[in-house]
């Protein structure tokens, strides 16, 4: 029996999934989110940004349930063990000897899927360096209109 796909979900999925748009009904009908084993997982990064984005955006109660319903839902990372610390740096590195720049909070989610060894899923480019070097990523076109 071959070992199920773990996946880590970038904060913009999450924003889809609250806004319940074209690009959530996409990711729910592939990925299955809701019904796959193992739960996919988030870092604390990614509830931190989401409660602050559900402010910025002032986000009505309709939101704000399907917002804490994927908070409860998804298994929360945190990130502070020595391990994600480690590949954080790592990452960092890469992109400053590099002359480039990846979002800290983006950093910190790339080093949680790097050693849970799950696939990152995202509507974002930012990560597209860092595949396959330190992560799978499968990015997901945001339907547009």
């Amino acid at each position: 029996m071959s070992r199920q796909t773990l996946f880590c979900l970038d904060t913009n999925i999450l924003v889809h999934c609250v806004r319940e748009d074209a690009t959530w009904t996409e990711i729910r009908e592939e990925y299955q989110l809701l019904l796959i084993e193992p739960t996919p997982v988030i870092s604390i990064v990614t509830v931190g940004e989401l409660r602050s984005l559900s402010r910025q955006w002032r986000w009505g109660d309709a939101k704000l349930e399907r917002m804490e319903f994927a908070l409860g839902y998804f298994r929360v990372m945190p990130v502070e063990s020595p391990e994600i610390v480690d590949i954080y740096a790592e990452i960092d590195c890469h992109f400053q000897i590099r002359g480039r720049k990846l979002g800290k909070n983006d950093l910190w989610i790339a080093a949680t899927a790097n050693y849970l060894d799950a696939t990152l899923l995202t509507t974002d480019r930012d990560f597209d360096e860092l595949d396959p070097l330190f992560l799978n990523r499968d990015w997901v076109s945001p339907v547009v209109g």
